[in-house]
């Protein structure tokens, strides 16, 4: 009887240790489940937070591209303005604006450029050359389109053409 009760011990041991070893197996693979999840969800969390702070950008539309002086007087008034928005979600910030020869100045606004709001770049063509005015009035920002390349055109007539 005394052997059976040992059998009967052992066996209870080994069934013992089957089930702790069960139980054991199924709180690791519970936890790999768990760890798993929560390294998908970090990684989805960082994914959707780097694609929100792309989307803040600043664009910038203008309300022309193209300014035409047609025919004007030699001398007269050469400055124009080329009016834009920013209608991007973050400032817009104009760092230089540069013209295709010295005959054309520009001058622009200086100060960032906030969403929604408008701005201005002003031109000025030297008038007292005579001819047709074909000039490229280059923009660079931190707009989703950095170089915007803005045109002015005309004919300046001399002092006896009509």
């Amino acid at each position: 009887m005394q052997k059976n009760k040992k059998c009967l011990l052992l066996a209870s041991c080994y069934k013992l240790k089957s089930y702790k070893k069960q139980v054991i197996s199924e709180e690791v693979t519970t936890n790999l489940k768990l760890m798993k999840k929560l390294a998908m969800f970090l990684f989805v969390s960082t994914f959707a937070l780097a694609v929100h702070a792309q989307e803040k950008v600043a664009k910038i539309d203008f309300k022309e591209d193209t300014i035409d002086y047609g025919e004007i007087a030699q001398g007269s008034d050469g400055q124009r303005v080329f009016e834009f928005t920013n209608t991007g979600n973050a400032p817009l910030v104009i760092s230089n604006v540069s013209s295709s020869c010295g005959c054309t100045v520009p001058k622009w606004t200086s100060d960032p450029v906030k969403p929604g709001e408008k701005g201005t770049i002003e031109v000025k063509y030297d008038t007292k050359r005579v001819g047709p005015i074909r000039k490229t009035v280059t923009v660079s920002s931190n707009a989703e389109t950095p170089t915007v390349a803005l045109k002015i055109k005309g004919k300046v007539l001399g002092g006896n053409s009509k």
